[in-house]
């Protein structure tokens, strides 16, 4: 099994952040203090020029990071960073065109060597997904497909099976951001994608409560926070207290 996949053991809480905001090196002390808090499985979100599959709160985010001078190399470097220290497994989530220009082979090798689990691209599709699974799969990465409610049966089966570690169920149809309460066809949805595979599901895109992480964990392996996080942090930007703060409000999701 690999590490993403022993961090189902129990129902997972996975926060989402964008590496470098708002900077690398509080991203690091954020990473180990949600590790700390609780957090199974972290995504470390590459900043990208055209995020089209994010809401305001997460662009803002990536613009502030690209801001920084922030790069896919420089993420890798943090990861190296974060493995000195804590073994909490780690989900570099991208869109494809960064990894592409960053090369896949040279990527797979840098991850792995970073110590990085997992690779989610989040706007490749999966009929054109075959290089890059090779080349990832190969140096042990677990390739994370999202898979969402308007995915026909035969997507479905292809994303099932083109995915290792877990399968990232996008809850409903749209943009990343906080929502007041969870589809109402989702129970149906992850009740039919269960049919279509034996790996752990994590369900993500507008959960922003305890009460959406326990409902998402009723159905689901694993409950994913993004946009409520990187709030979180948006609104403490400054303070000295942003980590703590940042490690609490992501404990109390977890409880």
């Amino acid at each position: 099994m690999t590490r993403i996949e022993k961090a189902f053991a129990r129902k997972a809480f996975i926060p989402y952040i964008t590496a470098g905001d708002p900077s690398l090196e509080i991203t690091c002390d954020l990473v180990l203090a949600m590790a700390a808090a609780g957090a199974d499985v972290i995504e470390l979100g590459v900043p990208f020029s055209d995020p089209i599959a994010d809401g305001p709160v997460i662009q803002r985010a990536t613009e502030r990071a690209l801001n920084h001078g922030v790069t896919l190399p420089k993420v890798l470097q943090l990861a190296k960073e974060i493995r000195k220290q804590s073994q909490v497994p780690l989900l570099l989530f991208s869109y494809f065109n960064p990894l592409l220009s960053y090369g896949l082979e040279r990527l797979a090798r840098d991850a792995g060597e970073a110590g990085i689990d997992g690779v989610l691209a989040s706007d490749l599709t999966v009929e054109e997904s075959e290089p890059y699974r090779s080349i990832m799969q190969g140096a042990g990465l677990d390739t994370i497909f999202l898979v969402a409610p308007t995915s026909s049966p035969d997507r479905l089966r292809k994303i099932a099976s083109a995915s290792t570690g877990f399968l990232y169920a996008v809850s409903r149809t749209g943009v990343t951001g906080e929502q007041l309460e969870l589809a109402a066809d989702l129970k149906e949805f992850l009740g039919t994608l269960r049919t279509y595979t034996q790996l752990p599901i994590a369900v993500g895109f507008g959960i922003s409560t305890p009460e959406q992480v326990r409902a998402v964990w009723q159905e689901a392996d694993g409950a994913i926070v993004g946009s409520a996080i990187v709030k979180e942090i948006e609104k403490h930007i400054g303070k000295r207290d942003l980590v703590d703060r940042v490690a609490a409000f992501s404990k109390w999701l977890r409880a």
